[in-house]
């Protein structure tokens, strides 16, 4: 199993909450893996690799919150995660 490394960057975490909020809304669940395109400074793009992350919540009782809202809509989903944010962490899987 990889090394994981907890994501602390205010811009990619924004990106990782907005990606978070719309894979629940698809899964209609909280989902605890997420992946992104990998991040890339030049030179030919390969669309076909992403990063995986693991999303881990630190209270079950804000998961089931979140869990509650899925069925609400993005919005409010999206205003559960804005509320929480403190006890959702996300990890990078190094491989």
């Amino acid at each position: 199993m990889g090394e994981r490394v907890k994501i602390t960057d205010p811009e990619k975490l924004a990106l990782l909450y907005e990606r978070f909020r719309d894979v629940c809304l698809v899964e209609k669940e909280v989902w605890k893996e997420i992946f992104m395109p990998r991040e890339v400074t030049g030179g030919p793009v390969r669309t076909n690799i992403q990063v995986r992350y693991d999303v881990e919540i630190n209270d079950p009782d804000i998961e089931r919150a979140i869990e509650a809202n899925i069925s609400r809509g993005s919005a409010m989903l999206g205003a559960a995660i804005e509320e929480y944010r403190a006890h959702i962490v996300f990890f990078k899987k190094q491989d």
